[in-house]
């Protein structure tokens, strides 16, 4: 109890300190990353739109102490460019090599991989369960799709987490703002679209407000 109140206070504080235009091409920067485009271009190489941030998490079976989670969540690499992407994608072990439970967070520089984080705080995240087969095409082509800056409403997108777990891997996506209908629904859409993802597969959202109050990321869900 002490713990969750303390997460609902901070989470509380994150909104009330919580207050990009469309790509002219597949790597224009907006107004605030005007010079670092500039200086990737000048030194030969290809700016993405958003600078990304890869972290890891290991958990801990049966330990869920926000303290523990936070010392857990460790920033690997960060790339501001496609050659920067490859690099550092090409060095990270596959899913099926990963070891449960393990989380993978792929989020813009700036947003850490937390409910309270104040780019966080106000959303939720998409959800979709994958057998292990499948898993790792569908989370390469969901980075190809945030690094190109295809997914519909690119601005309001915090990031992406990849989590292995014994039986399945769960994909989900987190968005600034889950009282958007409109922007959660058309993300969804967006999300299938790029993915190709098959009718069988069943999509869930979950507020983060929502996750802080039983603390759980994928149980009591809705379905879109």
């Amino acid at each position: 109890m002490e713990i969750t109140e303390r997460r609902d206070d901070e989470i509380r504080d994150a909104k009330e300190s919580a207050n990009i235009d469309n790509l002219k091409s597949q790597y224009v920067t907006d107004s605030f990353s005007d010079e670092r485009y500039s200086r990737e271009l000048k030194d030969g190489l290809h700016p993405l739109r958003y600078k990304f941030a890869i972290w890891y998490t290991r958990r801990t079976p049966g330990v869920r102490s926000q303290t523990s989670y936070e010392d857990n969540i460790k920033k690997i690499v960060e790339f501001s460019t496609v050659e920067g992407f490859w690099a550092s994608y090409c060095h990270l072990a596959r899913s099926s090599l990963l070891p449960n439970p393990t989380d993978l967070h792929f989020f813009k520089d700036g947003i850490r991989p937390l409910w309270e984080d104040a780019a966080n705080c106000n959303g939720g995240k998409w959800i979709i369960r994958f057998s292990k087969v499948v898993s790792a095409r569908f989370w390469e082509d969901l980075l190809l799709a945030l690094v190109g800056d295809q997914l519909d409403d690119a601005e309001n997108i915090c990031g992406a987490v990849l989590s292995v777990r014994i039986n399945e891997d769960i994909i989900s996506v987190w968005n600034r703002n889950a009282s958007d209908h409109q922007a959660v629904m058309g993300l969804r859409d967006s999300i299938k679209r790029h993915l190709k993802l098959p009718h069988a597969y069943v999509m869930e959202y979950k507020p983060h407000d929502a996750s802080l109050r039983d603390n759980s990321s994928y149980r009591n869900t809705w379905r879109g």
